[in-house]
C-alpha cells in the first residue's frame, strides 16, 4: 500500500531513507524531525537511529532502508510520489550506490511519477552525471530565502525531465529570482506553534515571476499554528498548477 499524505502537491510518500541534519534556516522547525521523535517513542522500526543532537535528534539519524526499495512495485495503480518526505536522498551519509538503487526502482516503475526534493544541491550537482535519469523523475530544490538562491543554479544543469522549486517555508522575499529552465514552483508558509510569518507580497512576487515566465505555480498554504490555519487562496483564487505529467499505463 502507498503511504497516504496530506501534502497537497503529491499523492503518496515513499521513504527508502529516513533522517537528516539541519543545513539552513529552513530546517529550524522541521516537521520530519518532530515526527521522527514521536515515531521513535512509538517503537517504529525505521526511527530508532538517533542523529547528532546538535543538528538532528531522536529517531532522525540518517538511515537507509533496503527493505523499502520494493514498495513502489506493490502499488496497483500509478501514483505521484514524493520521495523521502522524512529525509534527503542527497545527504552525504546516503551512499551513491543506494542513490542508484533508488533511481533503479524509479526507472523500473514508469507508471509512477517521482518527486525528489533536496536542500543539498551541491551534492546533487556532483552526482547528477553519475546517475541515469528516467523521464518519470522530477527533481527539486528547497529555496526558503535569498541566501540559498544558488541551489537554483545547481538544479538548472541537472538532466531531469522536470525541475522544480519548493519555496516552503518561505522566509523572505525572492526578488529577482531567475527561474530559467525551471518547470514548476511551489510556495507556502510555515505551520506549527513556532511558525514564522510570511509576507503576502513575497508570494505574489513569486506568482508573478512564474506567470511572466509561463512556469507552473502552486500555492500550498499561508501557514499558521496548523497547516490549514491560513487557507490556500491567493488574491481570492487557488493556484494548483502542475507541470505536464506523463503516465505509462
Amino acid at each position: 500500500m502507498a503511504n497516504g499524505t496530506s501534502i497537497e502537491w503529491t499523492e503518496a510518500t515513499w521513504n527508502p531513507t529516513t533522517g537528516c541534519d539541519r543545513v539552513s534556516t529552513g530546517c529550524d522547525n522541521c516537521y520530519a524531525l518532530t515526527l521522527s521523535k514521536r515515531l521513535k517513542a512509538m517503537g517504529a522500526a525505521k526511527y530508532q537511529n538517533d542523529g547528532d543532537p546538535r543538528t538532528s535528534g531522536p529517531g532522525f539519524g540518517v538511515t537507509v532502508h533496503p527493505n523499502s526499495l520494493d514498495i513502489p512495485y506493490t502499488w496497483p495503480t500509478s501514483k505521484l510520489v514524493f520521495v523521502n518526505s522524512m529525509s534527503d536522498l542527497f545527504h552525504a551519509k546516503v551512499p551513491i550506490a543506494f542513490v542508484r538503487d533508488v533511481f533503479d526502482v524509479m526507472r523500473d516503475t514508469p507508471q509512477h511519477t517521482y518527486q525528489v526534493l533536496t536542500k543539498r544541491s551541491r551534492r546533487l550537482r556532483l552526482l547528477a552525471e553519475k546517475l541515469d535519469w528516467p523521464d518519470n523523475v522530477w527533481m527539486g530544490v528547497s529555496v526558503e530565502n535569498e541566501d540559498v538562491l544558488v541551489r537554483i543554479d545547481d538544479l538548472r544543469g541537472i538532466p531531469a525531465k522536470v525541475k522544480f522549486l519548493s519555496c516552503e517555508p518561505l522566509l523572505g522575499p525572492l526578488t529577482g529570482m531567475d527561474i530559467t529552465g525551471i518547470d514548476w514552483v511551489i510556495a507556502g508558509g510555515e505551520s506549527g506553534h513556532k511558525h514564522r510569518p510570511m509576507d503576502p507580497r513575497w508570494v505574489i512576487e513569486i506568482r508573478d515571476i512564474c506567470t511572466a515566465a509561463d512556469v507552473a505555480f502552486f500555492f500550498k498554504q499561508w501557514g499558521g499554528h496548523t497547516p490549514k490555519a491560513g487557507g490556500r487562496e491567493l488574491e481570492g483564487a487557488l493556484w494548483d498548477e502542475m507541470p505536464i505529467r506523463t503516465r505509462v499505463s
